[in-house]
């Protein structure tokens, strides 16, 4: 597993043995930051159920000014330092030791909004829909930024949950990729970046 572009190309990754995490394939991951481009430099980028934290540091790698990493596995947290670690980028990242739907609610008492957001829950569980229902209730997404969720082919999302409106959708193998946005007629907060799709916390639980 290894950073595929940017500042940190070619840097080796930590990854567990098994398969207790998954992490986003080289190739989904390419793909991923073909699309969102333009989107990187400079965002404010949110990865929920981080796992290894690869896709968050990548999109560090290419730009991205901090990353929010969110997941409840010691054993992932730790992998998720160590990568950090690895790549210089701790000074750019903020690593949540919580539950993805518990965060959430603590991410809008902090007033946090995110250019970008992946979500990468365990397939075939459907935390993705409540999870993406959350992030539109929350208002935690720019208007004009993208939130992108990683599911199994089997287990496709909605087209429309909350304020968010599905733009895009691609397949790679067994996974799909499902960029939503926020909907134009929607009273979201945060700045407008004019951005369009191509087609320490209250208890003491942030580490840096």
């Amino acid at each position: 597993m290894r950073v595929i572009g940017g500042l940190a190309k070619r840097r080796t990754l930590k990854a567990p043995p098994g398969k207790s995490i998954r992490p986003t394939s080289e190739r989904v991951k390419e793909a991923l930051f073909n699309i969102l481009a333009l989107r990187i430099p400079g965002a404010r980028f949110l990865d929920l159920f981080a796992g290894t934290g690869g896709v968050g540091i990548e999109a560090l790698s290419r730009g991205a000014a901090r990353v929010v990493f969110i997941d409840k596995s010691p054993r992932a947290l730790s992998i998720i330092r160590e990568n950090l670690r690895r790549t210089g980028f701790s000074d750019r990242a903020l690593v949540y030791p919580r539950d993805a739907f518990a965060a959430l609610g603590l991410l809008r008492r902090q007033g946090e909004i995110f250019d970008v957001v992946y979500v990468d829950p365990p397939y075939g569980k459907g935390y993705e829909v409540k999870v993406l229902y959350l992030i539109g209730s929350h208002g935690l997404v720019n208007r004009g930024g993208v939130v992108v969720a990683e599911t199994d082919c089997r287990n496709r999302p909605p087209e429309e949950i909350d304020n968010l409106r599905l733009s895009r959708s691609e397949r790679y193998g067994d996974t799909v990729l499902s960029f939503y946005q926020v909907k134009e007629n929607t009273e979201n907060a945060g700045r407008d970046d004019g951005v369009t799709a191509a087609t320490g916390n209250e208890d003491g639980n942030v580490e840096r």
